[in-house]
């Protein structure tokens, strides 16, 4: 029999075999202002109503399958019409994956822009799907001539359009997304993790394009830790994309715990304009310091570039202080690091350690 690194390189396919499994750095013990968390707990009394509800919870049993009760809060929150539904994932991650293999045709594409969420790519290559990303432009506008060319010449299956992006932070103009609408063939999905810090929504446009679907997380907005994602739209596209969903897919207490912070939504709302006023403020103190670009931004993490930025970012690692190094990850993000907004005292945290890492180089 073949040794086990031969055995390995002969089964599983080569681009598997070149890939990097998504990295998620140690963090126990620093301020993590690298994920795009809610840095907030929910009240005490709601956490207390929560914990209740928690041990009354029927985990000897299988949840809900469809999380009907779940789904109909979220479609009660977006006042969504009796054509339109609600799909749950265990986060977005695995709805980009339905999505992606619902339409993996033979020489099907998916397309995205770049610099974007790396798991639009990483899916793709799962599936061994065709994947084209289309760069922004310089100021990581849509370059929409480059855009229309490449859905012209591809016709993707599938295009996924993060709104606000990660990891630049700007939010597309509205109408180059209804630009891109009217020209796919294809299915467009508007992915609106960072919805609860931006100021617009292409929910209200589901009835307009029929290749439209919205992915939404409550990941950003303080359920990072249940994994729940969920896509709008009509309940035709939604049905097949079902079919591939595996059987009990949001576990009991995800369901539990996600219904009572929905009915205390404007518990989360509140913390989330918290942190877009939080968010002005390290904006303008990042500004202020010399030789630093500052991103605007509609989502809860500011995007900089500043020179040596890797030596930075080590240096705020010395210091208790962990963000996301950019660099080297794409051309465009040459030199540039990304910052979760945090609590008032963890950015004051990052602001200092920021700037005795900028003076150490």
């Amino acid at each position: 029999m073949s040794s086990l690194p031969a055995l390995i390189n002969q089964l599983v396919r080569p681009e598997i075999l070149a890939l990097n499994a998504y990295h998620v750095p140690a963090s126990a013990g620093m301020v993590k202002l690298d994920a795009m968390e809610n840095p907030y707990l929910v009240p005490a009394a709601l956490r207390a109503e929560i914990a209740a509800a928690v041990s009354e919870a029927a985990i000897n049993r299988y949840p809900d399958p469809s999380a009907q009760g779940l789904r109909q809060k979220i479609r009660d929150l977006l006042q969504l019409s009796d054509d339109m539904d609600v799909l749950l994932g265990n986060g977005s991650d695995e709805l980009i994956q339905l999505l992606a293999m619902a339409v993996n045709k033979p020489n099907a594409t998916l397309l995205s822009v770049e610099p974007s969420f790396v798991m639009y790519k990483m899916i793709a290559t799962f599936l061994g799907m065709r994947y084209v990303g289309v760069p922004l432009a310089a100021d990581f506008s849509l370059d929409m001539s480059a855009m229309l060319a490449s859905i012209e010449r591809e016709q993707p299956a599938l295009i996924f359009l993060a709104y606000p992006n990660n990891p630049t932070g700007n939010a597309f103009s509205t109408a180059d997304i209804q630009q891109i609408l009217c020209a796919a063939q294809g299915l467009v999905v508007v992915d609106e993790a960072y919805y609860a810090f931006a100021e617009n929504s292409f929910v209200a446009h589901l009835t307009d394009y029929p290749n439209l679907l919205v992915m939404r997380t409550f990941s950003k907005l303080g359920m990072a830790g249940l994994r729940l994602g969920f896509l709008v739209g009509d309940k035709r596209w939604l049905a097949q994309l079902d079919k591939l969903r595996l059987p009990y897919n949001v576990g009991v207490l995800p369901q539990l715990v996600a219904s009572k912070l929905l009915q205390h939504h404007d518990v989360l709302l509140t913390q989330a304009a918290q942190i877009k006023q939080d968010r002005s403020k390290l904006a303008q103190q990042l500004s202020a310091i010399t030789g630093v670009q500052v991103f605007a931004s509609s989502a809860n993490f500011l995007l900089l570039r500043v020179a040596h930025a890797q030596e930075i970012f080590a240096g705020l690692k010395q210091r208790g202080v962990l963000i996301k190094n950019l660099h080297g990850g794409h051309a465009m993000l040459e030199n540039c690091l990304r910052v979760t907004v945090g609590t008032p005292a963890e950015n004051e945290r990052f602001i200092v350690a920021f700037k005795e890492s900028i003076q150490q180089g």
